[in-house]
């Protein structure tokens, strides 16, 4: 079966394959067959080998390559043993980033499991959803509402979950002002949640006024784009708004941290979400004399998965995907790469 493969020597691009198997089932898995999956970029860093080569972290029959992809959705084709007390067959399930954890430590029990230190990772240190089929946790699968598209669930399954638990690490409430940094595949949605869920104004700033005008048509009010000769993008923000309660970067470079920090006002949250290489700098007078709080927000758990769904369900989110065919995965990675993708490309694996 088809499937894309993590290169012997990662290098950013994915080889696509004809002949891959997936491992057998064991206690507490099932097997799925995969109908979509979109391209998260956190794929593109795998890929590219930025968090150490994720074909050296486990080996199967010899040679070892890992496949990507975590923004799956599927029907589940065969029960493993010990798993029809979680799913049955023709179940439809996400395959996400947070594929399971160890259940027993502080953080699996405090309702925090995605920062287990023994957590396993779709696409990185498990094989992942691109392919079409995959082999997943029957505990940590979240079932899909019927009312939801499943094109538009592979979405929610990584970049709407966790748009949607930053918004909740930010503590957004009705009426504060949520500054959005980066428009893209997260960004449009961390727009949609913000205004239609949790009832709050959103700025919004990108370099794309494509991805500008598809931020004002999902409910952003103000749009700065970041290209603008002379322009003062925390400034901007500041004169508008009067500070922003929240800022969420979802943009994959460190300037983007520098101006959102500047936007907040005293008191705000600085939300970090995207995973750009290097350091983020921080003004220490600001950040002590105006409290400024900055977090990290690492997708979302199963809880948060299955709110997420629902308010896509309810069509309150509805992101934004075109269909695309796998056999044209690197010339879409080449597009996320140049940052001309607004939404989400998603493979069809319905059509193989």
């Amino acid at each position: 079966m088809k499937a894309a493969l993590v290169r012997q020597t990662p290098d950013g691009l994915l080889d696509l394959v004809d002949d891959w198997t997936p491992k057998p089932l064991e206690f507490g898995e099932v097997l799925v067959d995969v109908e979509y999956c979109g391209l998260c970029h956190t794929d593109l860093h795998v890929a590219n080998g930025d968090f150490g080569n994720p074909n050296e972290l486990g080996t199967r029959n010899g040679a070892f390559r890992r496949v990507v992809g975590h923004e799956g959705v599927g029907r589940v084709a065969k029960l493993g043993e010990g798993t029809s007390d979680f799913l049955k067959l023709g179940d439809r399930v996400s395959i996400a980033w947070f594929y399971d954890a160890c259940g027993s430590c502080e953080y699996c029990v405090s309702g925090n499991e995605t920062f287990c230190r023994n957590v396993r990772n779709s696409g990185y240190t498990v094989d992942g959803a691109m392919a079409q089929q995959v082999v997943v946790n029957a505990k940590y699968a979240v079932k899909v509402p019927d009312d939801l598209d499943p094109v538009e669930a592979s979405s929610i399954t990584c970049a709407g979950v966790t748009m949607y638990k930053s918004l909740k690490v930010g503590e957004t409430k009705p009426g504060q002002w949520v500054s959005v940094h980066g428009a893209g595949g997260l960004g449009n949605l961390a727009v949609q949640y913000a205004h239609n869920v949790f009832g709050a104004h959103v700025a919004v700033v990108d370099g794309n006024e494509d991805k500008l005008a598809a931020a004002r048509a999902n409910g952003a009010e103000v749009l700065i784009n970041r290209k603008t000769p002379g322009i003062d993008v925390a400034a901007e923000i500041q004169k508008v708004t009067g500070g922003v309660h929240n800022a969420q970067v979802t943009a994959v470079n460190a300037g983007s941290f520098d101006q959102a920090v500047n936007a907040l006002r005293p008191m705000g949250k600085l939300v970090a979400v995207a995973l750009p290489q290097g350091d983020m700098a921080l003004n220490i007078a600001k950040t002590v004399l105006d409290g400024i709080e900055v977090k990290g927000s690492l997708v979302g758990t199963r809880t948060d998965l299955a709110e997420a769904f629902q308010f896509g369900a309810e069509g309150k989110v509805k992101p934004i995907v075109e269909k695309v065919d796998l056999r044209d995965i690197n010339d879409v990675i080449g597009e996320m790469k140049a940052g001309k993708i607004t939404g989400r490309k998603v493979f069809d694996f319905t059509t193989l």
